[in-house]
């Protein structure tokens, strides 16, 4: 900021601006924020000049000795004349401010005092502060709709303040340890609604303004900054009951209130359900939850006013699919846990955001299967939580779950799937082996102790040893802390070998760490992690039971101890580690074990084997001839049996292994072999289940339909019998349609797959008549699925097109759904090279674009990192890297990461293609 000088007419000071010596990452202690009193006036009726303005009154109790008071703001016009301090304990008496200083690396607006501020004192600081409703999707921001039934746009506001953007609209104490009580006032035209926390005390006429109003809402409980939230808007409500008698409202742009009946129902419910779960009742007297039009996020869980993109919160059944339905119920879950796992007690620091996050991750997939138990949603949810970890956490240059933090942009970084997946896995780890009594008591301990305070995760570990240890679900000399500081405090995962001895009877077992990179020297590979290991066999085939038969335990120096199971059967019989994949490890087996799996999947009674085992024993086996450590002719003897196979979860863990080895050999001579093979795959499940006719109604099993969707969108990619044709064949009966934005026959759960096929094969005239659908959809996924589609086009002409209109400041595909056009254009084969080609070129604007939330460039690199084969083209990518430094700022793990994938996908082309090949032969 400019060196600026105010003038304080009362006092007869100069307060000068200037930059401040104090760089800590952290605030000073020496102040506790005791209780926020916000008055903000919002202007929203001229589009050319939408502001704010507010006064921020901050009690603050000294709990040092200090001459200066430190706190965080951003992007504010603060005006140093009209501060005011005085001292309201004891012996009440006016103080001044001296000079203030500004640290723009840290944020940190810093007011140098009169006279010293004394500990056990209070004081009360008030701040007038005024900006513009930004145009970047967090701190107090506008968005807005465009009302067809008066032809006009409308505007609203709305604030996202999590991580650390409450400090962009008003001055505060913006970190998560500094809670407080708030009194928020909005000020409005009185056309709006104002919305906060809270529910509303009063409404009274603004004292100079016509028309305006002041909304003051109730004292909040206390409570972190980046959880503070309010609104103006012209939205409609549709209400809800919850037996405790609180208030539940779900919020959406009047012309969209008829897609919130399903929220309005599932909230409710996972709210009740959460308050047994947890043994603690929702604290506020309100909920509300709000689908806005511009949103960053997937959602954002401020207590009592929970927000969302529109794609998480409205649903249609003419337009949402199944899988719409369920994201929507997870998301939904998801925010309502972090009443109680975020908000009510909160982490004390950004390095243990994994609490808020795996937590809230992990309780909502046991929250969307208590409510609807038809979808089958803990066992798809929990292996798409592994799947997904296991595929980020293989990387060498992933992180702890628990990890030092810095920097803001460091903050952003850890919103990631090691965070969420990898947190959520190792919860539902520690609740597998110590039961349904140890985990719940233990969490609901900690929730009690620390409620209204902020905690770290050893004092979960605290709470969980001790009800561990009362109900007898861990051995005395154990505790949580030693076992689970091994998954949270060291990266990655380990692989256990598993070699049985001639007679089959006795197992060593051994465990190093699982990395992708076949590089790296073996002594890297070293790591430790405790392990409960349980297990059953071809005889036994008992999966129900997870509790550990033994543990895998670590020295005081982290090393392995040896281990050795000397209770299995013979060498005839099959073992099988990790029932249910309770525990975040892969297994390989000496060679006779894989054998036998091998032969009981594919002419045995495989289905004695549980679903998730059969999922883990895909992944497992892709994964280890992807690096080297098993011969793919092994593989794909094994994956051969998913011909037989009719549950959604192996074909799940086949089909993301298969889109990676697609994606590189797809750019090879031997496509069509490959190409080949799929069809083969593919072809009984496609059969089964009827192709893509419209059956989806008279499946009884709902994760068939899931299945159905997902088998028809590959089907369609590799041209299985009658795919094609029969998609475009529904799209041409749309085209038809005398209102084809009202009428839509095409089944909602094969829209993608009929919209990408139709676009691919089909003619101009096709990505026009659904570009035009586009723009006139009301419904917020059906948009979204129609940009993923539009990119499908092997037309070079309109993939440039669509890449342009991405990025187009007019903003006809929302800033938030950028991305999805970008992704779909670089995930095609004829789109690959002109995306990077158009990122490489364009990546200043493309920064410029999303600044400061460069976190989206980071979600165009994905598809990039992917197809990535060459060793000159890695290099050529590392240069760019190096060139556009600036460009990339604020990206140093999303860099590494993606470097590292496309160093993985170099590997397995030279180490891997041509054995991959001649197996792909030998089935055919």
């Amino acid at each position: 900021m400019n060196w600026c000088l105010f003038f304080v007419v009362a006092l007869g000071l100069v307060i000068a601006r200037a930059e401040s010596s104090y760089d800590y990452y952290r605030l000073p202690t020496a102040l506790q924020p005791k209780k926020y009193n916000l008055r903000i006036l919002t202007h929203l009726e001229d589009p050319e000049d939408l502001q704010f303005s507010g006064v921020a009154t901050i009690e603050l109790e000294a709990l040092q000795n200090t001459k200066n008071i430190t706190l965080h703001s951003k992007s504010l016009a603060i005006d140093d004349s009209k501060i005011a301090l005085s001292q309201i304990s004891g012996e009440k008496k006016d103080n001044c401010i001296t000079s203030t200083e500004v640290n723009s690396v840290h944020d940190y607006y810093i007011l140098n005092v009169c006279e010293e501020l004394e500990a056990g004192n209070v004081y009360q600081l008030t701040l007038p502060f005024k900006a513009e409703l930004n145009k970047q999707l967090q701190g107090y921001y506008r968005s807005s709709y465009y009302n067809p039934a008066t032809n006009e746009t409308k505007w609203l506001s709305i604030t996202q303040f999590e991580p650390a953007s409450a400090r962009l609209a008003f001055p505060c104490f913006d970190e998560p340890g500094f809670k407080a009580p708030f009194v928020i006032t909005l000020g409005f035209h009185k056309k709006f609604t104002g919305l906060s926390n809270m529910p509303v005390k009063e409404t009274r006429p603004h004292e100079t303004l016509p028309d305006y109003v002041w909304s003051e809402f109730e004292e909040s409980v206390p409570m972190s900054t980046y959880l503070v939230a309010y609104s103006v808007n012209d939205f409609s409500y549709k209400p809800s009951t919850l037996p405790n008698g609180a208030l539940f409202r779900t919020w959406a742009r009047p012309n969209a209130i008829d897609q919130c009946d399903f929220a309005a129902e599932f909230g409710p419910q996972v709210l009740q359900y959460y308050e047994e779960f947890f043994g603690i009742k929702f604290p506020l007297p309100k909920v509300d939850q709000m689908a806005v039009p511009d949103f960053a996020a997937g959602a954002m869980e401020n207590w009592g006013l929970v927000t969302y993109r529109e794609t998480t919160l409205l649903y249609s059944a003419g337009y949402s699919s199944l899988a719409n339905q369920q994201q929507l119920a997870n998301v939904v879950a998801h925010e309502l846990a972090h009443q109680w796992f975020g908000n009510l007690v909160t982490m004390k620091w950004w390095t243990d955001l994994w609490l808020n996050e795996g937590f809230a991750t992990y309780v909502a997939n046991l929250g969307v299967e208590h409510i609807h138990p038809e979808w089958r949603a803990k066992e798809r949810e929990s292996l798409n939580d592994l799947l997904t970890t296991f595929r980020r956490d293989a990387l060498e240059s992933s992180h702890p779950i628990s990890r030092p933090i810095q920097m803001v942009f460091e903050i952003s970084e850890s919103f990631d799937e090691i965070s969420y997946e990898k947190g959520s896995s190792v919860l539902r780890m520690m609740h597998l082996f110590l039961g349904e009594e140890s985990f719940r008591s233990g969490v609901k301990s900690y929730l009690q102790t620390f409620a209204y305070k902020n905690a770290e995760q050893d004092n979960l570990w605290e709470s969980l040893t001790e009800a561990a240890h009362k109900n007898g679900a861990l051995p005395e000399n154990y505790d949580i802390k030693s076992i689970m500081d091994s998954w949270t405090l060291q990266t990655g995962y380990p692989v256990i070998n598993v070699t049985r001895d001639e007679s089959g009877k006795v197992a060593k077992i051994s465990q190093e760490r699982f990395l992708l990179n076949r590089e790296i020297p073996h002594e890297h590979r070293k790591g430790c992690w405790w392990l409960p290991l349980s297990y059953t066999t071809q005889e036994e085939h008992d999966f129900n039971n997870t509790l550990p038969k033994a543990w895998m335990e670590c020295s005081k120096n982290g090393e392995s101890l040896p281990k050795t199971i000397d209770d299995l059967p013979g060498g005839d019989q099959w073992v099988i580690f990790n029932p249910q994949l309770a525990t975040l490890y892969k297994v390989n087996y000496d060679a006779q074990n894989w054998k036998l799996l091998i032969e009981t999947l594919t002419k045995g009674d495989f289905e004695r084997i549980h679903v998730l085992n059969r999922a883990q024993l895909v992944d497992d086996i892709l994964y280890f001839a992807w690096t080297g450590s098993q011969d793919y002719e092994v593989a794909l003897s094994l994956i051969g049996y998913l011909q037989r196979e009719r549950e959604f979860l192996p074909w799940k863990a086949a089909f993301d292994n298969l889109k990676l080895v697609g994606r590189i050999v797809r750019q090879t001579p031997h496509f069509d072999l490959f190409k080949s093979y799929m069809n083969k795959l593919i072809k009984p499940i496609f059969e089964h289940l009827d192709g893509i006719n419209d059956t989806f109604s008279s499946i009884e099993q709902q994760d068939q339909v899931l299945l159905k969707t997902m088998v028809a969108n590959w089907a369609c990619q590799y041209d299985v019998l009658d795919c094609i044709p029969k998609a475009l064949t529904y799209f041409q009966s749309w085209k038809s349609s005398p209102n084809p934005d009202e009428t839509n026959p095409i089944p909602t759960n094969v829209r993608r797959t009929v919209y990408c096929s139709t676009v691919r094969h089909g003619s101009d005239e096709d990505w026009e008549f659904l570009w035009t659908r586009y723009q006139n959809s009301n419904v917020a996924s059906e948009k979204r699925t129609i940009l993923s589609s539009l990119g499908c086009t092997r037309e070079v002409w309109l993939l440039q097109r669509y890449l342009e209109l991405s990025f187009d400041p007019k903003e006809v595909i929302r800033k938030q759904d950028s991305t999805l056009g970008f992704q779909a254009v670089a995930s095609s084969d004829v789109g690959f090279l002109l995306a990077k080609k158009y990122f490489i070129e364009n990546v200043k604007q493309i920064h410029k674009f999303y600044h400061p939330l460069v976190k989206s460039i980071g979600r165009l690199m994905d598809p990039l990192s992917e197809q990535v084969i060459e060793r000159k083209d890695l290099e050529e990518f590392k240069e760019f890297i190096s060139q556009s430094g600036e460009s990339f700022s604020g990206l140093n793990q999303t860099i590494q990461q993606t470097l590292e994938i496309m160093l993985t996908n170099v590997q397995w082309k030279e180490r891997n293609y041509d054995q991959f090949s001649r197996s792909i032969e030998l089935v055919l």
